[in-house]
């Protein structure tokens, strides 16, 4: 038997049928999943339950918020999902991580991970997935590129299942209070260095998801830490004289 995992949290932002949240549910039980949560969810109607067959506790038991923020507070690495990815590599809000790539290193890391699906018919909004450490984007048709909610849940649970299934590599990753912080010192040294306003937003994005591609070890982290904090006091000692 699979162990549980305990990590992983699968959050559907507003789902409008309920069908597909029945779904997701009977998916869930499939691969082992347990923690659901939904931002703004549609009734659990006849249809819901009968498409979750056996997984009616998932529903019953899972967690329901009013605010995207609220639901996503407490996890420590949140993952975004979406159909739509950007083709221009300096637009970094939605240059995507493949979902092979990405299921090759989440298991570096330690944590609550949330797992976010968006609505069916706009998915994530740019500000949701701006909240986000990284992004992903499940191969397909240019023609035709978008999937089903319930789909594109069970490829990435698939995914995720079948690697946790060859084994787990060592957990590596900072913790959300450390990520902030490396973020902060980030969002000081452009201030410092008169970094121009209209590009500020998109390279702060970048360099979030750049973390959230590589998983900084703490070791790491404590290294760019210093080089951060050496270079800031550098710049502001030259300002004052």
């Amino acid at each position: 038997m699979v162990e549980e995992i305990p990590d992983f949290y699968v959050i559907i932002v507003e789902p409008k049928y309920g069908g597909n949240i029945g779904a997701i549910a009977r998916l869930m039980a499939n691969f082992d999943f347990k923690k659901l949560y939904f931002v703004n969810p549609c009734e659990f109607d006849d249809e819901c339950y009968s498409r979750a067959m056996h997984a009616h506790s998932l529903i019953d038991n899972s967690k329901i918020f009013f605010s995207f923020k609220e639901a996503v507070k407490k996890m420590d690495y949140l993952v975004a999902t979406s159909s739509i990815e950007s083709k221009n590599a300096k637009r970094h809000l939605r240059n995507a991580l493949s979902l092979e790539d990405f299921s090759d290193k989440i298991f570096e890391i330690d944590g609550k991970i949330g797992l976010i699906f968006g609505r069916e018919d706009y998915g994530l909004f740019n500000e949701e997935i701006a909240m986000c450490d990284t992004l992903i984007r499940i191969p397909s048709s240019d023609r035709y590129p978008s999937f089903n909610l319930s789909h594109a849940v069970a490829l990435v649970l698939y995914s995720i299942y079948i690697k946790k299934q060859s084994g787990t590599l060592e957990k590596r990753n900072i913790g959300k209070t450390e990520k902030q912080k490396l973020y902060n010192f980030f969002h000081q040294l452009l201030d410092e260095i008169n970094y121009p306003v209209h590009k500020k937003e998109n390279t702060e994005i970048m360099f979030k998801r750049l973390m959230g591609r590589a998983i900084p070890s703490k070791w790491e982290y404590h290294t760019l830490m210093g080089v951060f904090s050496k270079a800031l006091e550098k710049i502001k000692n030259k300002k004052k004289n």
